[in-house]
């Protein structure tokens, strides 16, 4: 079970409610909408978020006038993806963060201009990617490690012109230290190459939830054998990954020899 005070889980509640008091178990009512048990069962406890098709199907099926639908306005509000919210409270109480990207930039290192890039006219999503890293700069508490593994080809990629790029090396090579490592995983290191980006945030009292990334959606998860296979991916990459050292020449020379 997620945070039961989220809006997210306040709205399932809500469902839930309604459904009882129309009599109806979970099976029935999803008869009644056309959608699976299981989705009915985790829109009521909060762990999926609800589609507007799937409200509007609920107040149909349970007579409520528009009030599920209607109290999907929260949503409106909402900086970050319902996926990604569970993640962001993860990510802002680590004491430490590790994460593999293949595709681009980490988003806890990326400048303005490389997130306008990737996020385009979203204003409202490029400010809450940069609220993001304000976790790497906070004093209380202290701020987390930052462990950082970059595919090579995330160095090449030309992600908003040569200028955002050079910018964006640069600021790589200036913020790594202690606190901060980047390692690049060379493009001749191939097994790992078809791996989508993950995270890993470990909080003060030691346990790990895990983030993956997919085509449509980010996953977060606590659930021990799928963390445990997390950690294990990571430390198999890091041990193919340039060090420290090497890695930051390596970027040094791409800023300047390819992007400048």
């Amino acid at each position: 079970m997620g945070d039961p005070n989220t809006p997210q889980a306040i709205w399932g509640r809500e469902l839930r409610h309604h459904r009882r008091v129309a009599g109806l178990t979970q099976a029935q009512f999803a008869a009644r909408v056309h959608f699976s048990e299981s989705l009915v069962s985790g829109v009521e406890t909060g762990q999926l978020p609800a589609s507007p098709d799937f409200a509007r199907a609920a107040d149909t099926a349970l007579d409520t006038g528009g009030l599920l639908l209607r109290l999907l306005d929260w949503r409106k509000g909402q900086v970050f993806p319902s996926w990604f919210g569970t993640w962001h409270e993860k990510e802002q109480a680590a004491v430490a963060l590790r994460t593999y990207q293949p595709l681009v930039m980490p988003g806890l290192l990326q400048t303005k201009d490389y997130a306008h890039a990737l996020l385009g006219d979203d204003e409202q999503a490029v400010a809450a990617r940069l609220d993001r890293q304000g976790v790497l700069s906070r004093e209380d508490p202290p701020p987390p490690t930052l462990r950082c593994l970059i595919d090579e080809a995330v160095l090449h990629r030309p992600v908003g012109g040569g200028k955002v790029m050079h910018d964006q090396l640069q600021k790589l090579v200036s913020v790594a230290d202690s606190m901060i490592s980047i390692q690049v995983v060379p493009m001749s290191v191939v097994r790992f190459g078809l791996l989508a980006g993950f995270a890993i945030a470990t909080s003060e009292s030691g346990t790990d939830m895990a983030y993956f990334e997919t085509a449509i959606r980010g996953l977060t998860t606590g659930d021990p054998s799928e963390v445990a296979e997390a950690v294990r991916l990571f430390e198999a990459i890091r041990t193919e990954a340039l060090p420290q050292s090497m890695s930051i020449d390596l970027i040094r020379r791409t800023a300047e020899e390819r992007w400048t």
